[in-house]
């Protein structure tokens, strides 16, 4: 298992997905997304996976106030979302080529049986 949590700030989703996998003793890399610059190859797994309109934080002030909050082009999302990070939901949950969004346990505990 390589787990890695991408997350803008320490929100209570993103403080569950830490505590899930240290309570397991599963290591995972946290990534900050203010200091890990996301790559088009990583935002591209994550639309395949999750749905580029899904990435938007539309609970986000900051995220409504700018157009990506208000469309549905994957494209206009992607390009957005590269030069914003900010306007993500988070945590991302990634085990290789698997994704989830937000706290999800249970995919994470499909995730551990799997190994």
């Amino acid at each position: 298992m390589n787990i890695q949590i991408y997350a803008l700030k320490k929100n209570f989703d993103t403080q569950k997905a830490e505590r899930f996998f240290k309570e397991r003793r599963i290591p995972y890399q946290l990534l900050d997304l203010k200091k890990h610059k996301l790559g088009q190859r990583e935002l591209a797994l994550f639309a395949r996976r999750l749905g580029a309109y899904e990435l938007v934080d539309r609970k986000s002030p900051e995220a409504l106030s700018h157009p990506v909050a208000h469309t549905d082009d994957a494209e206009y999302i992607l390009e957005a979302l590269l030069e914003n990070p900010r306007f993500l939901r988070t945590p991302i949950v990634r085990n290789g080529e698997q994704v989830t969004l937000g706290a999800d346990e249970k995919t994470w505990e499909e995730w551990i049986k799997k190994g």
